[in-house]
């Protein structure tokens, strides 16, 4: 069974070098001629942790296919995988224009009974208008070809994708009918060796089981993130509390860590389309807009600490940023709260250092040319190097090798000692002997204001 994937983002690529380290034939297909010839040449667009390896060694044996035309890669195959971008419109509902103009696409070289999967995240309701689309194109080809549309939404996490689609802990198929039913189980039967991970529903509970399971995510997220800035204001370290509410089996561990506010391609996004769909059914959703309001909310928390210690008019001061992508084992910036950070800060007048592990060429990409030229932003080649006469550090990414950094180092670098704790990776306690005024998300330490830290240099 040879299958065709459309679209070689973070989901397609994974998508296709997956089934093809599995046996299948696959081939990709990208409108971006750029991106095509760098992925024939070995030169991913995206990083992935072991992503490349797969994505080489199926290329090498002839097993994973890359091209820019469709109607060629349809030549041998009767499963079409959907995984254009569902990027947000200008109202926050998802745009469907590239899932659907690869469906008319579908329809206009469709020569036999296929099935086309939906695995792009989309609004409930999708299936029926692929359908739609491919089915207008066969009624002015003037031609009878039956098709199934089914829904089979990723659950890939950016940092772990390779590892999440090996080994699933669900697969959602929604399907009508049995043949492509059949299929399907025929396609993800090497995934189910040890036990069945396939669910199988109706297409629109499929649609709506990715939005609903995101949403969910995001707000024990925002929950907590709220519950932190209580902690705060309580003198209450969050630590102590994440641990003894994730110790109920009701609640869990994950998703309960309090951060600056959660980024990537997925929630936010996904958040604002099921919040436009309710919307456009008439139905209120003041739990997700909360989610979505605290969210936004949080990504402000890092800017409004350092204000509060250095005060509004940052000009004159240099800040050391640790972590430009939206979390760790990625290079994606997308709602990065970095972004965020960074942005306010230089509106503030301050400059910044930072540095990234994998994210710096696509952090050069990001931000205006004219910033790195001017100094006002610069991205350091190591991350101590990013410390170097700096006011203060702030971590925003937690990468393993931010975890356990040299202290003594950091002190001797930094104008002052100084760390501001994104992530809450260190602990307080051992800072504090070392001469560093910490903060970091809900631990109930705060930084002294501008206001108290010149008051005690009067007084001394």
């Amino acid at each position: 069974m040879n299958l065709t994937v459309i679209g070689t983002g973070y989901v397609g690529l994974v998508t296709g070098a997956c089934f093809a380290e599995m046996g299948r034939t696959v081939t990709c297909v990208d409108v971006d001629a750029g991106k095509i010839e760098g992925l024939k040449a070995g030169v991913l667009p995206i990083y992935e942790p072991g992503l490349e390896e797969i994505v080489l060694r199926n290329s090498a044996e002839d097993r994973l296919h890359f091209t820019t035309e469709l109607p060629e890669a349809m030549q041998d195959s009767k499963v079409y995988f959907i995984a254009v971008g569902t990027p947000p419109g200008e109202d926050g509902s998802a745009d469907l224009q590239y899932v659907l103009a690869v469906a008319r696409q579908i329809g206009r070289h469709l020569d036999g009974y296929s099935v086309i999967v939906d695995k792009s995240t989309v609004p409930v309701g999708t299936a029926d208008k692929v359908r739609a689309a491919v089915q207008a194109e066969l009624d002015v080809r003037g031609v009878k070809i039956p098709f199934d549309v089914v829904s089979n939404p990723e659950f890939l996490k950016e940092g772990a994708a390779v590892a999440d689609f090996m080994r699933p802990d669900r697969i959602i198929v929604g399907c009508e009918s049995e043949r492509a039913r059949e299929i399907m189980k025929k396609l993800y039967a090497p995934f189910n060796r040890n036990r069945e991970r396939v669910i199988y529903m109706g297409v629109k509970e499929a649609e709506m089981t990715k939005y609903a399971a995101n949403a969910l995510l995001a707000t024990k997220i925002s929950f907590m993130n709220e519950i932190a800035n209580l902690c705060d204001l309580l003198g209450v370290d969050v630590e102590s509390v994440r641990e003894g509410i994730g110790s109920d089996s009701r609640i869990g561990s994950h998703f309960i860590y309090p951060g600056c506010g959660y980024g990537g391609s997925c929630f936010p996004k996904d958040v604002q389309a099921l919040i436009r769909t309710a919307h456009a059914r008439g139905y209120a959703t003041p739990v997700l807009d909360a989610v979505e309001a605290r969210n936004a909310a949080q990504k402000q928390v890092l800017f409004q600490k350092l204000s509060r210690r250095f005060g509004s008019d940052l000009r004159g001061h240099t800040f050391a940023v640790w972590g430009l992508a939206f979390k760790p084992g990625t290079d994606d910036l997308r709602e990065a709260p970095a972004r965020v950070l960074i942005e306010a800060l230089l509106n503030a007048g301050a400059s910044v250092r930072a540095y990234d592990p994998v994210a710096m060429d696509a952090a050069r990409k990001e931000w205006p040319a004219a910033w790195f030229e001017a100094g006002r932003l610069s991205l350091a080649a190591h991350q101590y190097e990013a410390l170097e006469g700096a006011d203060a550090l702030v971590l925003v990414t937690e990468w393993k090798p931010f975890r356990h950094p040299d202290f003594a180092a950091m002190k001797r670098l930094l104008k002052a000692p100084i760390i501001l704790d994104g992530r809450n990776q260190y602990d307080p306690e051992e800072l504090q002997p070392l001469g560093f005024e910490y903060e970091g998300i809900g631990r109930g330490l705060a930084l002294p204001s501008v206001k108290d830290f010149t008051g005690s240099l009067a007084r001394r």
